[in-house]
């Protein structure tokens, strides 16, 4: 089955072999995958069931090995996003205390200042390595 334009959009052909949606060139509706080697979509037209990678880690899942089952193009063919079966989707890891410890530890020297020792609220500039009191000569 096929996804069908939004409700509204009016379908009239635009230049050979072309449809428009309210004036958007629906040139990438390729269900098949024969123009582009897998199943493509214009904007918005993606059957459901198909989520990007996006998606998936909005709903706490990650696409677990598979392939890109289609695509969706836009912009002139310039953006893709790829789609995932959702059905096939695997939650996503959780990390466990040793590499949390070890983010903390990694955070903690980043925001830690060389030139003061002060830990600050942010992280320091990879090109001076100090904080901003100590880079700019006003702590003392």
């Amino acid at each position: 089955m096929h996804p069908t334009p939004a409700p509204g959009a009016s379908l009239r052909v635009g230049y050979p072999g072309q449809l428009t949606a309210t004036g958007t060139f629906i040139q990438f509706y390729d269900p098949d995958g024969t123009r582009h080697g897998i199943p493509t979509y214009p904007w918005r037209w993606a059957p459901k069931g198909l989520l990007t990678l996006r998606q998936l880690r909005a709903r706490g899942l990650r696409p677990g090995g598979q392939s890109p089952t289609a695509q969706i193009l836009w912009r002139r063919g310039k953006r893709v996003a790829y789609l995932y079966r959702a059905d096939l989707a695997l939650p996503k890891r959780q990390a466990t205390p040793a590499q949390l410890t070890a983010l903390a530890k990694a955070l903690a020297a980043r925001q830690t200042c060389a030139a003061c020792g002060t830990v600050k609220s942010y992280c320091m500039p990879r090109s001076t390595g100090q904080c901003n009191d100590c880079a700019t000569g006003g702590y003392r």
